[in-house]
């Protein structure tokens, strides 16, 4: 005789996907690539564009559909950062200088050497801190960039001490990294170097000078993009939000017959 039939539930996991967050870092050479934002927002398919040595007063509002949000305005190799107006609402916005070096005294290339941001992310409904950073040139030592570093991350951590962030732009730091690295996840953030070079215009120099710290956020890539007119070339970081990925969901259990 059939015995009683059973049916219930078993708790289950149902795969959710990340939302993706796509930022390009791009040192401007002197703004002599400024032409080539627009071709290369839409290549990339960037939510957020970091800018170096850019000059603030010839940069257009609006760029394949990402907007200006802010600019440094005292330097002469400024800073910047475009984002997409459908995706983030601004919530605040800082920019700092760090630590000068000799270089920084005699030429003042760019005393403002920090733009942080504080972002809404309606699609995630997350909050973020992006950065775009510019440390010292190789004629500083590497102990004055880490200092600059680690006070960028605190301007950062000013912003908001909960929100994930991340800060890309031309570290200046192609050697030694292992040392960098150490001191960076002292600060809790970590370091995320790019899949190839990132600089081209002297050999004994090529290595990664543009790449990116985070906290709070998975990396799930970062892509040196191809060369254009710039000495640099830009970077695509590949984050996510470090959300639970799976939600538990009901799963029937056929129903069996027993002997």
């Amino acid at each position: 005789m059939a015995g009683p039939q059973h049916q219930g539930t078993i708790a289950g996991e149902t795969a959710v996907q990340p939302t993706e967050l796509r930022v390009v870092s791009y040192n401007l050479r002197e703004h002599t690539a400024n032409s080539e934002l627009a071709a290369l927002a839409e290549a990339s398919q960037a939510d957020v564009i970091c800018v170096q040595e850019c000059d603030s007063n010839d940069l257009a509002p609006s760029v394949a559909g990402l907007s200006l949000a802010a600019s440094t305005k005292a330097n002469r190799l400024g800073l910047a950062i475009y984002k997409r107006d459908d995706r983030f609402e601004l919530q605040d916005f800082s920019i700092h200088s760090l630590q000068k070096s000799l270089h920084d005294r005699v030429l003042a290339p760019a005393h403002e050497r920090l733009i942080a941001m504080h972002l809404r992310d309606t699609e995630a409904d997350a909050e973020v801190i992006v950065a775009s950073f510019h440390a010292s040139p190789l004629t500083a030592t590497n102990s004055l960039r880490r200092k600059q570093i680690e006070a960028a991350h605190q301007f950062v951590r000013d912003l908001s001490d909960e929100a994930p962030a991340i800060m890309v732009g031309d570290f200046n730091y192609p050697w030694f990294q292992t040392n960098l690295r150490r001191k960076i996840e002292q600060h809790g953030f970590a370091l995320s170097l790019s899949d190839q070079p990132t600089y081209l215009r002297y050999r004994k120099f090529t290595g990664h000078f543009d790449f990116a710290t985070s906290v709070g956020l998975h990396i799930a890539g970062v892509e040196t993009l191809p060369a254009g007119i710039s000495d640099h070339r830009p970077i695509l970081v590949r984050a996510h939000y470090e959300h639970p990925g799976t939600a538990t969901a009901a799963v029937e259990v056929p129903e069996t017959p027993t002997a």
